[in-house]
């Protein structure tokens, strides 16, 4: 392959980094025209673990995330410095294929946004543009993914029906399905329960400590009681920078830096 063609992240293990992180991220300062929206992060996200991600509004939170698979780089006058290293490899060198980085790295978003599609089809989306056609393959991954993100059995008998005519909730697990369809190795979620209901909350919890056994999680969210039920780990951003991270529980019950205490017992924020 010639030097100006992008590539896949390389999948030998030889090239990995330690087995128990997922991604490095080395001196990230990212930018939006002059705007600085990250300062100097620096942060080891572990695997098959999920991270919460905590900070008031408009602190570089959702930023962070979508730096992981590359989606800022859909946002106007969007720069970035340093290094986010995935699978033993910068995932903004200039030969890495952006399309494999988004199908190994699925995201998930604050409100349900599924297409104007059945059900059926919406899983199926990714697995299409793909190129997979047979029917019983499609049918069998379908099924599955489905059953991964905890909504099988309320859809099964209705995959032909409109995703639209969902609920909020079930659009959202649909959407996780979705996701999961093209094997990613990483999911993102950017305060994936905000816009559904306490239930549906709930039920969205319970398939995260599921699908935490086979995939790295890295959520962003504005509850603190959810990031302190679901999460392993917590990085707790403020006006761009990161100010704390660590085990989930140690954040909680006994931070390193006065301004996360401030933050996490709601002196702050």
């Amino acid at each position: 392959m010639t030097p100006d063609k992008t590539k896949a992240l390389s999948a030998d293990p030889t090239h990995a980094m330690e087995k128990d992180i997922a991604f490095k991220v080395e001196d990230l300062n990212v930018y939006y025209g002059e705007k600085q929206a990250l300062k100097k992060i620096k942060v080891d996200i572990p695997t098959h673990s999920v991270t919460a991600i905590i900070g008031p509004s408009g602190c570089g939170k959702s930023t962070f995330l979508r730096c992981l698979n590359r989606m800022n780089e859909l946002l106007p006058n969007f720069r970035i410095e340093g290094e986010i290293i995935f699978d033993g490899q910068n995932i903004y060198d200039k030969n890495v294929d952006v399309i494999d980085v988004r199908q190994r790295i699925g995201m998930v978003f604050q409100k349900p946004n599924p297409f104007p599609k059945s059900i059926y089809e919406n899983v199926a989306y990714g697995l299409r543009i793909q190129g997979i056609k047979k029917r019983d393959l499609l049918d069998n991954i379908v099924e599955m993914s489905l059953k991964k993100a905890a909504i099988w059995d309320e859809v099964k008998d209705r995959l032909a029906h409109p995703a639209l005519a969902l609920s909020g909730g079930q659009q959202q697990r649909l959407c996780i399905a979705r996701a999961l369809a093209v094997e990613p190795e990483v999911l993102l979620l950017d305060e994936p329960t905000s816009a559904i209901d306490p239930i549906a909350t709930g039920r969205i919890e319970e398939l995260l400590r599921e699908l935490v056994k086979s995939y790295t999680i890295v959520m962003v969210t504005h509850n603190m009681q959810q990031a302190a039920r679901v999460s392993g780990s917590t990085a707790y951003f403020l006006l761009g920078e990161l100010i704390e991270f660590d085990e989930t529980s140690k954040i909680f019950t006994n931070p390193g830096d006065r301004r996360t205490e401030d933050y996490i017992t709601g002196r702050f924020g």
